[in-house]
């Protein structure tokens, strides 16, 4: 793979080729519009990986990110790049910012989607991603009246190149009473030093964005023109909800078209299409690929029995959650208006679990006429796999046990990565170069190399952390400014939560211990060393509670900040549409990485792998990828607390909780809630909000905030103390450096297709 990146390197770039003139004479923008030409071009070149057999990860999300560094370091291009342009005066950290972030994901999700595609490139193996090119993305975020505020994310822009070619290929999808054709576009997703992925996004001819009237509305019952303007469009009513269904059979019938087609085309009957098709199913969003598959094998000529089976060996599913209302759930009624051609096949499918099983709970459809989107999954695939170590256990003994003892040679663990090239490389290039100068550039292939820092860990290495992370921490001061306003102190200590905004997250946790911290320097308790509280985050737009606690943290900053006192130690900063742009100038910047979701909620987790990549000390509970975390750094590199999955499951399970009960026996409980429904608050915000927030927390509290904060409050502490000690913090910072390597998305890549994929990569 480094004879690939040496050859595009002595190539040489041409930019003022692309551009048809000088450097120099050129605007950024046709800077920019060249340096994308070419590297389209570099990428094409390379070629994407071949081989007989190839996988299909379907997933609703893939929040690829800015991809022109990214582009450039994969393609071996990026220091004669910047060298050629800064030799002529030019910047390409500029236009860098030129670029638009595609609006492809939201979450975690979406980025594991994308980490994974870069990983199957870099590892040579023939993959690609299905999903669908959003219009408008999930939403721009701004704050208005300290309030989440949503509009169009349209992220293909007038006058600047974008990644995605449109392909020559339509398909028709029929829905119950009006066809759509759809149009495919690619991008090419570069490996490290090989040949390429791609990403095949299916748009909708009929698409009409000047359907949207206000902020995001626009008419759901205007299906032909809606279906691929958002992600996950609002559900708080029916016409949402059966929008989301009409927009995922679109994904899946697409989808399951062009494997069929290319399948054919490599020579496949389609009785074997196990040997040319691998399908992963990333979360329940894809799931009606399979009856889509089924119809169509039918269609050709295939008996239903030997269909099934056929499905079953190609697809395998993966599970992100134990969370309910993640766990797809459509009504028969919804899927008959959308695709009554699939309807038949699964009522046949639920008919053959029920002769095998009676247990209701395994069921496909229930008693109420409801298809379980995930039961579907899987019977009807070969693999089910949880995204870590502790996931997968709660997955296997409790959440879906009925499914373990039917199938239990298909459940299997796959513990999250990430991709080091963009979360390392890219993101942080001194951290990157401070590596390659002291264990070499071998860590770039094999993320375990990074181990050997720790034969090298003396002051001088401790020292040259320390000065990268203030370096990283004035960077992001610098961006934040320019980005939204907000001034904030690099000698600070930065203390990050960004991650969607969901209860089982927590962040109104984090949000009682900063109202807690504000109390208590009116009191007279000062903090060591100030402390800058960030979050980044969005909550989708029907999900209230979650926008009232943005709006408390919002209301909670301009209280902080206007007081004169309180100020100087305490300033709390909400980053406005985080993505992934705001991430990677976050992350290096970070001191603490609050992971603090209720034990037993988060599957996994990747922000934490990052974090804990670029130096960040882990302050989390005891859930999802925190455990293997905790395990690889060891007790005394990592702060933990709160209850842990066994304690809050039987809590749920004995049905006992009561918040009141916390709120009237704890003080700081107490005066932290009180404080959201205090004079300065509500002079600051809307006191129905508030009010909502409060009695939220008092008389529900479904994910157990009051339980674990004493706790939470007390390991802050501990953990704000640790870090005044600079040389004890930046040991512990080199630990989880060092042991990072395990969470590379490579490793994870390599251990699907060794045990459910089975792909040969591309040899030439």
């Amino acid at each position: 793979m480094a004879d690939a990146v040496t050859q595009t390197r002595d190539a040489g770039t041409g930019i003022a080729r692309y551009a048809g003139k000088p450097i120099a004479n050129c605007t950024n923008l046709e800077l920019f519009n060249a340096l994308l030409r070419m590297v389209r071009d570099a990428a094409q070149a390379r070629g994407t990986n071949q081989g007989k057999k190839r996988l299909y990860y379907v997933s609703a999300e893939f929040l690829i990110g800015k991809l022109l560094s990214n582009n450039l370091i994969n393609l071996g291009l990026y220091e004669q790049v910047r060298a050629e342009l800064a030799a002529a005066g030019r910047s390409l950290a500029e236009l860098e910012e030129l670029e638009s972030e595609p609006s492809l994901g939201n979450g975690g999700l979406g980025r594991l989607a994308a980490c994974f595609l870069d990983s199957c490139a870099t590892l040579g193996l023939p993959a690609d991603g299905i999903g669908l090119a959003y219009h408008c993305g999930l939403f721009r975020q701004s704050f208005l009246g300290n309030k989440q505020c949503e509009t169009p994310d349209g992220w293909l822009t007038w006058g600047q190149e974008s990644w995605m070619r449109r392909a020559s290929l339509h398909q028709t999808v029929s829905f119950g009473d009006f066809d759509v054709t759809s149009t495919l576009y690619d991008i090419d997703v570069t490996g490290y030093g090989s040949k390429c992925a791609r990403l095949r996004l299916f748009d909708v001819d009929s698409a009409d964005e000047r359907l949207i009237k206000d902020g995001i509305a626009f008419d759901k019952r205007r299906v032909a023109q809606g279906l691929t303007l958002f992600l996950y469009p609002d559900d708080s009513d029916d016409e949402g909800r059966i929008l989301r269904v009409y927009q995922e059979y679109f994904m899946c019938s697409n989808a399951a078209q062009l494997i069929l087609a290319e399948c054919e085309e490599r020579g496949s009957n389609l009785r074997d299409l196990a040997d040319y098709a691998a399908v992963q199913i990333n979360d329940t969003h894809p799931s009606m690929i399979i009856p889509e598959l089924i119809r169509l094998l039918v269609q050709r000529g295939i008996a239903f029995d030997e269909a099934r089976g056929i499905v079953r060996d190609v697809c395998a599913y993966t599970n992100h959650t134990i969370l309910a209302e993640a766990l797809e759930c459509w009504p028969k009624s919804f899927l008959q208006r959308v695709a009554p051609q699939i309807v038949p096949i699964i009522e046949r499918l639920d008919a053959d679990v029920r002769k095998s099983c009676k247990e209701p709970f395994v069921q496909i459809v229930d008693e109420h006429d409801n298809v379980h989107m995930a039961n579907m999954d899987i019977h009807l695939s070969h693999s089910t796999n949880g995204v870590a170590a502790l996931h997968t256990k709660i997955l296997e003994d409790v959440e879906l046990a009925p499914f373990r003892r039917l199938y239990p040679e298909r459940f299997n663990n796959k513990t999250n990565g990430i991709t080091f090239r963009r979360w390392c490389i890219a993101c942080n290039p001194e951290l990157a170069a401070l590596v390659d100068r002291t264990i070499g550039d071998g860590w770039r292939h094999d993320a375990t190399q990074l181990e050997r820092l720790l034969e090298h860990e003396d002051d001088a290495l401790l020292g040259e952390l320390a000065a990268i992370k203030r370096r990283n921490k004035e960077r992001f001061a610098t961006w934040i400014e320019r980005h939204q306003g907000a001034k904030v102190d690099p000698e600070s200590v930065f203390d990050v939560q960004s991650k969607r905004l969901h209860e089982y997250k927590r962040q109104q946790l984090n949000l009682l211990w900063a109202i807690d911290a504000y109390l208590g320097i009116k009191a007279g308790k000062l903090p060591r060393r100030k402390v800058t509280v960030i979050f980044g985050a969005k909550a989708a737009p029907a999900y209230t509670i979650a926008k009232d606690v943005i709006h408390a943290i919002l209301c909670l900053s301009q209280v902080v900040a206007a007081d004169p006192v309180a100020n100087k130690w305490l300033q709390i900063v909400m980053i406005e549409n985080y993505n992934v742009t705001a991430a990677e100038r976050l992350i290096p910047a970070a001191d603490i990485s609050e992971q603090i979701s209720l034990a037993s909620k988060e599957a996994s987790g990747t922000g934490n792998m990052k974090f804990m990549l670029n130096g960040a000390l882990t302050l989390g509970t005891m859930d999802g990828a925190n455990v293997e975390i905790a395990g690889l750094v060891g007790a005394g590199n990592i702060f933990t607390f709160g209850e842990s999955s066994d304690e809050v499951i039987a809590r749920y399970q004995r049905g006992d909780y009561d918040p009141m009960s916390y709120y009237q026996d704890d003080e700081r409980i107490k005066a932290a809630v009180d404080f959201l429904l205090s004079h300065d608050m509500l002079a600051a915000g809307d006191g129905h909000s508030l009010d909502r927030l409060a009695h939220e927390l008092m008389c529900k509290d479904w994910f157990m905030t009051f339980p674990d904060f004493d706790a939470y409050l007390a390991e802050k502490d501990r953990m704000l103390e640790a870090a005044e000690d600079e040389a004890t913090w930046q040991s512990k910072c080199l630990v989880n450096i060092a042991k990072a390597g395990f969470f590379s998305s490579d490793r994870t890549i390599a251990e699907y297709n060794r045990d459910i994929w089975h792909l040969t990569p591309d040899a030439d």
